[in-house]
């Protein structure tokens, strides 16, 4: 089979070593500094470009991973020996094993889907790949040969979730595996090739308590959430693209009692409910005939025949705003959802003209006593320009005020200065106001701290 390769691709069988040797001067000049950080992440994005020039990537759809294993093992020890790096047999026989999974996997991003510093992976085309750490972007030296290579890898990655990219349907949300979401972007919408941005899956949910580490949220905050979940106070869940939406709103639903029977509802499924009680909904898009899709919107009609007691819906973008809230005043309280917006009146006028899509006749003021009617709590996440992501404010609809949804905010974020590095310095404060629904909570058995909305108290 291998033999098929052909000429300038070179045929591995005959010249590994002549060709790892010649390849040993491509190895990046840092290698050897990186190796120190991460020897195997590194030595198989080296590994991969090496192998990637070399292969015919079409006969891997054919091949079985014995096959590979074979004819790549002299490959990579030549590689390494060209390289200089000291790896015993072990781990050289481990570093085969892994590039022989990543090949018939997803190819050279494998690494950094294996990586847990990474958030995102964002593919610019075949020929760049960037990765955020942290909240911080950088660039990679991983490539793909070619755009058919990127495809290729494109194609298995939505084939395996039952949806299709190419021309006539040129943008697709998928997710792999793991649960990893994926939004890709093909020809002729994306003018200089496939553009792929992969947010990866946690391996371990953050709670609450957790992004209290990494300065997103203070305990006080996270106290009157847990406390509004119990008391099943619906939640909206506000914020930008990559603040942290659905982390927090992975966090929030820890807080829900196992007993209760919870629908979600999502384009790419990525929550990740712990409750042993969980249905799980996904939106199919139409087929090459433009037949058999389902929306949000009938997924939450028929959730409502699922005898809920919760319906989480990942993010309302349109129409379904309407059914969602339907839900929220009809005997579903305690959802929750995510919209995007950027502060938590825009998230109100935003949910307002979503309710109008639907096209109800329903008058503004109509609309909006539903919406105050319906959500309880609005919950505003932020990226930073230091990469940091913070709820910034946690705010609570009291009702209506002639034709206005009347908001109260309880806590935010308050920047105080810059450091010359850009990180962002800032305290969470209490604003003074405590929540109305307070008193409901103590008469179901929860109680705030003395001091939790002591606007003099440090969080």
């Amino acid at each position: 089979m291998f033999g098929r390769f052909t000429r300038g691709q070179v045929d591995v069988r005959t010249e590994p070593h002549v060709d790892a040797v010649a390849a040993a001067p491509q190895v990046h000049h840092d290698l050897r500094e990186d190796l120190a950080e991460d020897p195997l992440l590194h030595l198989k994005v080296e590994l991969h470009g090496h192998l990637i020039d070399r292969f015919n990537l079409a006969i891997l759809e054919t091949a079985t991973r014995d096959q590979i294993l074979n004819e790549i093992r002299p490959i990579v020890r030549d590689f390494v020996r060209a390289a200089a790096v000291a790896l015993n047999a072990r781990e050289l026989d481990q570093l085969t094993t892994d590039t022989a999974d990543e090949m018939l996997g997803l190819g050279p991003i494998e690494p950094l889907l294996k990586d847990d510093s990474i958030a995102d992976i964002l593919i610019n085309t075949h020929r760049r790949v960037f990765v955020e750490r942290r909240g911080v972007l950088e660039e990679t030296g991983i490539r793909f040969r070619d755009e058919a290579h990127l495809l290729r890898v494109v194609n298995k990655i939505v084939a395996a979730v039952g949806r299709r990219v190419d021309e006539s349907a040129p943008m697709v949300d998928a997710r792999l595996a793991d649960g990893s979401r994926v939004n890709v972007a093909v020809r002729p919408v994306s003018i200089d090739g496939p553009l792929v941005s992969i947010r990866k899956f946690s391996r371990r949910p953050y709670s609450l308590e957790r992004l209290v580490e990494f300065n997103s949220i203070r305990p006080p905050m996270i106290e009157m959430l847990r406390i509004a979940v119990r008391s099943k106070k619906s939640i909206l869940v506000s914020g930008g693209t990559g603040s942290g939406k659905t982390t927090l709103l992975n966090a929030l639903s820890s807080y829900i009692s196992p007993k209760e029977r919870l629908i979600t509802i999502e384009d790419a499924a990525e929550l990740q409910l712990q409750q042993p009680h969980v249905g799980r909904l996904e939106t199919r898009p139409p087929n090459v005939e433009g037949k058999g899709e389902v929306r949000q919107r009938e997924l939450l009609k028929n959730a409502l025949r699922m005898r809920p007691d919760r319906i989480i819906v990942g993010e309302v973008r349109g129409e379904e705003a309407f059914d969602m809230l339907q839900a929220m005043n009809t005997g579903h309280e305690g959802s929750m959802t995510t919209i995007h917006a950027n502060a938590p009146r825009d998230a109100l006028s935003r949910l307002e003209q979503m309710v109008g899509m639907a096209g109800t006749a329903m008058s503004q003021e109509s609309i909006r006593a539903q919406i105050a009617s319906a959500i309880d709590v609005i919950v505003q996440t932020q990226r930073l320009s230091d990469g940091g992501r913070r709820v910034v404010s946690i705010s609570e609809l009291t009702g209506m005020e002639g034709s206005v949804i009347q908001l109260q905010e309880i806590y935010h974020f308050i920047r105080r200065d810059v450091t010359e590095e850009g990180v962002i310095i800032g305290e969470f404060r209490a604003t003074g106001v405590r929540p109305r629904f307070a008193q409901e909570a103590a008469i179901l058995g929860h109680h705030f701290a003395r001091d939790a909305f002591n606007p003099q108290v440090a969080l």
